[in-house]
C-alpha cells in the first residue's frame, strides 16, 4: 500500500474523532503486515486523562481483531507542521515493531516520515522486563 493511500484512511478516520473540549480531531490508519487496515480516531472524556489518542485507538482495534504486527501507521491532524504522536502513543507503537514506519502529516499535505525507534529511542519493552 502506498502512503498516500493510508493517509487518506487517516483522514477519513479523523472526521470521525470525538474532540468536544479541545477540537483538535486526529486520525491514524495502521497498516498490518496481513495487508489489512486499521482506522482510529481520537475520542476525548470530561475526564481529560481517559481519553484515548488516535494512534492506541487503531492498534486497539487491531489488536482486538487478532493482528500484532504492523508495517505503517499514518497520522493526520489539522496541525501546523506534520501531526507526531505523543509519548505514549511512541511507546505503544515500539512495544510492536520499532521499525514500523510512522507516516506523519497535516492537512496542509506536509509530510514526515520516521521509524517509531526513531521517534523514541531507547524504548522500553518486554525485552526490559525480567524473565520468569
Amino acid at each position: 500500500m502506498e502512503d498516500k493511500d493510508l493517509i487518506e484512511y487517516a483522514r477519513k478516520a479523523r472526521e470521525l474523532a470525538y474532540a468536544p473540549y479541545s477540537r483538535f480531531q486526529v486520525g491514524a490508519a495502521l497498516l498490518g503486515k496481513s495487508g489489512r487496515v486499521y482506522t482510529g480516531c481520537n475520542v476525548e472524556s470530561a475526564s481529560f486523562p481517559a481519553g484515548t489518542c488516535a494512534e492506541r485507538c487503531a492498534v486497539g482495534k487491531a489488536v482486538s481483531e487478532g493482528e500484532t504486527e504492523f508495517a505503517a501507521i499514518a497520522v493526520v491532524c489539522d496541525s501546523e507542521g506534520p501531526c507526531v504522536p505523543c509519548g505514549i502513543c511512541r511507546q505503544v507503537l515500539c512495544e510492536f515493531n520499532s521499525d514500523m514506519r510512522v507516516i506523519m502529516t497535516n492537512l496542509k499535505g506536509d509530510i514526515l516520515v520516521r521509524t517509531a525507534g526513531e521517534l523514541l529511542p531507547w524504548a522500553f519493552t518486554g525485552k526490559d522486563l525480567p524473565v520468569t
